[in-house]
């Protein structure tokens, strides 16, 4: 299981699809919905929006 590069959490595979949405899928970097919305300066509901919206269309990484 993958942690937060920040605070050590457990991460959820939808918040690992995530990183690899925005930050490029060869990133090593990987951050919970909380750190990842203070990293992208951006609201934590509009990421989990984000992650509804990415399996809608069908990407991969949210299989």
């Amino acid at each position: 299981m993958k942690k937060c590069t920040n605070c050590n959490k457990e991460l959820e595979k939808d918040e690992i699809a995530l990183c690899k949405k925005l930050l490029g899928k060869k990133t090593k970097q990987f951050l919970c919905i909380n750190c990842l919305s203070e990293y992208l300066n951006t609201d934590q509901d509009l990421l989990l929006q984000k992650i509804e919206q990415f399996k809608e269309e069908g990407c991969t990484l949210f299989l």
